[in-house]
């Protein structure tokens, strides 16, 4: 009895001095400020991101994507899993206890009986009936169990990580596509106005040869830019339609039950975004956050190859009773203490091979880790590399557009007058149409640079502080 009690005070004290799995660390240094020009300004809190482009609609449909979204419900449901595992690997830190009973009864057939049956000739039914409390723990000397607790913990909240990268990924292609979806809508009305602007060209063209003052080429010339055009229209009704597919897809419907309502393109407007310093990154995106929790899981399950080469004790306690009738069980009653040790003596290097893959591992996701960091870096200097260009594009487009317009009405004028020519009217036709079609496609590419650094900031996200996390 005094053995079995220092075993356990033993046991106890050597648990109690196991050290914590350590910090991880990327071994980066964030650079003080971006390479790419950031607009200045107060912080801006990214909550709820997307209503900074003043569209309702586009809200409504953030709202449905969170509420209808399978692709978020499945990570919802990886989140419960990590939890569900969480428990079961911190279930073994305390001590498991059964309970059980048991009733029998025994009866000899026919003839004697023998030495090892209860039923003899004389009392050939025997009844036994018992109750037992049994208690059992393993000694957690060398910090494996808590270590694979602390595994399953890091990677419960990677898996949280992971669903708000899921979360943020989901809203940006929502964003993404419907101001698609909107700048195809807006293409297509251009694309109508400059048929009817073409097909009026061509009238006049039609005119003009009806009259003997245009040639059969001129006439060939329009025509054929008219049908140019009249190509040009289903092409981007077309593209139209495969945005509102992909829309609906992201929104967990079917294409049939989406209907967008007549919010205008130019209707659309994008925020002066602060990046801030790159150093804030770190606990602003949430795939960041996944990497460091998963490389903190890897460093607890390297300590739990590590426990599994050494030797494990295991306590075990019972009480129980028995009685040959029901109403006598509790009067017998019996107590068994127990305490093994166990020790790997050869296992062909498996428990070594395995300390040496959850090593390598560790090593892995310390890659990986750095890799997530860089790569944040990169999707935030890149945004704003994006945004700076395209608004110095935009500037320089806007005067491009109207001279392009100027000079189309003069041509026209001037053609219709009889003192220009027809391929002067063609060239600044084309030069018009394209202008156009640049000008929205450029308003797109911002609006998603927008929404490509929003993402590349982590959206709304902002790391749980300690007290999030208990």
């Amino acid at each position: 009895m005094n053995v079995q009690l220092t075993v356990i005070a033993a046991s106890l004290l050597l648990a109690a001095c196991n050290n914590l799995v350590p910090n991880v660390e990327s071994g980066l240094a964030p650079p003080s400020s971006w390479q790419s020009p950031n607009t200045e300004g107060a912080r801006q809190d990214n909550q709820r991101w997307w209503t900074q482009f003043a569209s309702p609609e586009l809200d409504q449909l953030i709202a449905q994507a969170q509420a209808g979204s399978h692709d978020l419900a499945a990570a919802m449901a990886r989140v419960r899993q990590a939890q569900a595992s969480a428990v079961i690997a911190g279930a073994p830190l305390l001590p498991a206890l059964t309970g059980g009973s048991n009733a029998s009864r025994q009866k000899l057939l026919r003839g004697k009986g023998y030495s090892q049956l209860d039923a003899d000739s004389d009392n050939k039914a025997v009844d036994y009936f018992d109750a037992s409390l049994t208690a059992s723990y393993e000694i957690d000397f060398w910090g494996g169990r808590r270590a694979a607790r602390d595994s399953a913990v890091e990677g419960l909240r990677a898996s949280e990580f992971d669903r708000a990268t899921v979360e943020l990924t989901l809203l940006s292609s929502v964003a993404n596509s419907y101001t698609q979806a909107l700048s195809l809508r807006e293409q297509g009305r251009i694309a109508e106005l400059n048929l009817a602007n073409a097909q009026n060209v061509l009238d006049l063209v039609q005119s003009r040869y009806n009259a003997g003052s245009a040639t059969a080429l001129e006439l060939a010339q329009q025509k054929s830019l008219v049908a140019a055009q009249q190509r040009q229209l289903p092409q981007v009704q077309q593209q139209a339609r495969d945005a509102m597919i992909t829309l609906a897809a992201l929104l967990g419907e079917p294409v049939q039950n989406l209907t967008l309502g007549q919010q205008s393109f130019d209707a659309l407007h994008w925020p002066q975004i602060t990046a801030g310093v790159p150093s804030d990154l770190l606990r602003r995106r949430p795939d960041i956050a996944s990497a460091e929790a998963r490389l903190a899981a890897a460093k607890a399950d390297v300590v739990v190859a590590r426990a599994a080469m050494l030797p494990t004790v295991t306590l075990g306690a019972s009480l129980g009773s028995g009685a040959s009738t029901a109403s006598d069980i509790l009067r017998s009653p019996f107590y068994n203490l127990t305490a093994g040790l166990t020790a790997p003596i050869f296992n062909n290097g498996q428990l070594s091979a395995e300390r040496d893959r959850t090593t390598a591992r560790q090593d892995e996701l310390l890659q990986t880790y750095r890799s997530a960091i860089i790569n944040g870096f990169a999707d935030v200097e890149k945004a704003l590399n994006t945004l700076h260009g395209l608004d110095q594009q935009r500037r320089w487009q806007g005067q491009e557009l109207s001279e392009a317009q100027t000079a189309f009405r003069i041509a026209q004028s001037r053609y219709q007058a009889g003192a220009e020519d027809l391929l002067t009217v063609l060239e600044t036709q084309r030069t018009l149409y394209a202008a156009q079609d640049l000008n929205v496609q450029l308003r797109l590419a911002r609006v998603q640079a927008s929404i490509a650094l929003y993402k590349a900031l982590g959206g709304s996200w902002q790391a749980p502080t300690v007290a999030d996390m208990r």
